[in-house]
């Protein structure tokens, strides 16, 4: 049987990957420290489970119509509304199956064959599948330390060419935790009205900021922008919701109608039992997103301190999501009982061998000089981890 080409193009996720193994070596009686998923360790808040809960009790488990309820759109509109300045009509909203769902579908509304896709580098492992499972090329645009990980509008607009279809910006950014200010998104915003590019923003871990960061959507710059830009969001990281499978999205309206025609013939509905429970989340109080940012908070300042006053390792501080991003360059070319580091997937296969701890290569975000560590675990399994870690690495020769 033979199998398309575009699936053979696709692997599969690395971040699920690693933390598939971790388990499975957990389960052999392995006492391994992971830091590869972006998961938060923090249970859903409690009125949002009840919401979820008395979902269930009620009866409202049929279906729904295909790109979400009406009051969870309501609900999502006064979100952006409230937060980010943004106005939209119902009709410009669409609620999926988790914002990677969200971003699928605005792959599959987009991008036909060898249309063009602008990615800064370091990306989030999913954007450059999403636009090769549709034909079209990831033009992966690499941002350096010194810029912040930020595409510039130099760089931007160099990439940009005929065939150019859409820039993916994601702020606060998976994999680095850094993310974008209004004087740069300004300049990105310019290039992209002037071009006439869609700019698709994943802003899925806008509630997780710190330092008196502030999250600013690209979106709302002004009316030109905006009537370019689809903006993605979601419940899992902000509300602890990752299993719940509820994203959204906001952009103009031809566009979402498409992408709500293509979730109809695909996965119809999202669950109807998360809806309701999303709609607590947004509603509801805040206190539990207060409450697990300020910790999220004092293990970032931990673990980038630790990871600084290793050898052979340099880490910027994040201004959000969780996680980590140090270098670990300053690596390469030691060596483990004659086997020498070569790579940054090298540095990951010897301290899960070593060290027993789990980190992501930066190879898969498309930075091969770094290693991505999730902080979205205990601080004792941090500390542990980061134990682990700096003991492994000054048995290096």
């Amino acid at each position: 049987m033979g199998i398309a080409k575009r699936a053979q193009s696709i692997k599969p996720s690395p971040t699920f990957a690693a933390a598939a193994k971790a388990k499975a070596m957990k389960a052999q009686g392995i006492d391994i420290i992971d830091f590869s998923i972006g998961e938060p360790d923090f249970d859903t808040p409690e009125n949002v489970k009840q919401a979820g809960i008395k979902a269930i009790q009620s009866g409202f488990t049929k279906y729904t119509p295909s790109g979400g309820t009406d009051e969870l759109k309501e609900a999502v509109l006064d979100k952006f509304n409230r937060d980010n300045g943004l106005q939209y009509d119902r009709s410009q909203i669409i609620v999926s199956c988790g914002a990677k769902h969200s971003l699928y579908n605005i792959a599959e509304a987009l991008f036909d064959p060898n249309d063009e896709v602008i990615i800064p580098a370091p990306y989030w492992v999913t954007y450059p599948d999403q636009v090769l499972l549709n034909d079209a090329i990831p033009v992966i645009i690499k941002t350096t330390e010194e810029e912040g990980f930020k595409l510039t509008a130099k760089k931007f607009e160099g990439a940009i060419t005929r065939k150019t279809k859409a820039l993916v910006l994601n702020s606060p950014s998976n994999p680095t935790g850094l993310a974008y200010d209004q004087k740069t998104l300004e300049g990105i915003a310019s290039v992209a009205v002037r071009h006439g590019i869609t700019v698709i923003s994943d802003e899925i871990y806008e509630k997780l900021i710190y330092d008196g960061f502030k999250h600013i959507s690209i979106a709302s710059l002004g009316p030109e922008i905006k009537n370019l830009t689809i903006v993605v969001n979601g419940v899992s990281k902000s509300h602890a919701m990752t299993g719940w499978r509820i994203g959204y999205a906001a952009g103009p309206k031809d566009i979402i109608t498409a992408m709500v025609n293509i979730q109809s013939q695909s996965t119809s509905n999202p669950t109807s039992v998360s809806q309701k429970a999303a709609i607590e989340a947004l509603r509801g109080p805040q206190d539990s997103v207060r409450f697990m940012t300020a910790e999220f908070d004092k293990r970032r300042t931990y673990i980038v301190d630790r990871l600084n006053r290793i050898n052979g390792i340099s880490c910027q501080t994040p201004v959000g999501a969780f996680y980590a991003f140090p270098r670990v360059s300053s690596l390469f070319g030691k060596s483990s009982h004659g086997k020498a580091i070569q790579t940054a997937s090298d540095v990951v296969t010897y301290l899960l061998e070593a060290a027993q701890v789990t980190l992501v290569s930066g190879d898969a975000f498309g930075a091969d000089s770094y290693v991505r560590l999730s902080y979205a675990t205990s601080m004792e399994n941090i500390k542990k981890g980061l134990d682990r870690i700096e003991e492994a690495l000054q048995r290096l020769q």
